[in-house]
């Protein structure tokens, strides 16, 4: 592992822990040349599908693409990054689930659009507004009708 500050490859583990879910572990490093402390993180890399975009292209699993919608969604709202990731690993967790080598892309969006709701109705909307593409003002407001109806329901 590089140094950040010196780049130096020679450093030491000081501390190491799993998160909750037991799938990422924490590592505090210190670096023997400059002597700073840096934190690392490892996910385990499984094999992801490939998406399949509307128009055909196909693309990698990029799991950055949806952390920054979501955070342009969450934008000025209380929502924590780790509870971001949370929900990005549950979307992972499905596109494992699912079994194939390609996925459509607008399966993934519509699984954003499923939970996001339940994170933060505001982020809802907002991501709505970008994933539906809303032509005109009628498509949004019926799109907060059905979140009110489901709101009502529960």
């Amino acid at each position: 592992m590089k140094c950040p500050y010196c780049e130096s490859l020679d450093n030491k583990v000081i501390d190491s822990r799993l998160n909750k879910d037991c799938t990422i572990t924490r590592r505090r490093r210190s670096c023997l040349a400059c002597d700073q402390r840096f934190t690392t993180y490892e996910r385990l890399e499984l094999m992801m599908p490939v998406l399949v975009k509307k128009d055909g292209r196909r693309e990698p699993w990029d799991r950055q693409k949806i952390v920054v919608g979501l955070e342009k969604a969450c934008e000025k709202r209380p929502i924590s990054r780790d509870a971001i990731d949370l929900f990005v690993d549950e979307i992972e967790r499905k596109l494992q689930d699912v079994g194939s080598k390609e996925v459509p892309s607008a399966v993934i969006g519509e699984w954003v659009m499923e939970n996001l709701s339940d994170l933060d109705e505001v982020a809802y909307v907002r991501f709505a507004s970008v994933y539906r593409q809303f032509k005109d003002v009628t498509e949004f407001m019926d799109e907060l009708k059905m979140l009110l109806e489901a709101r009502e329901k529960e």
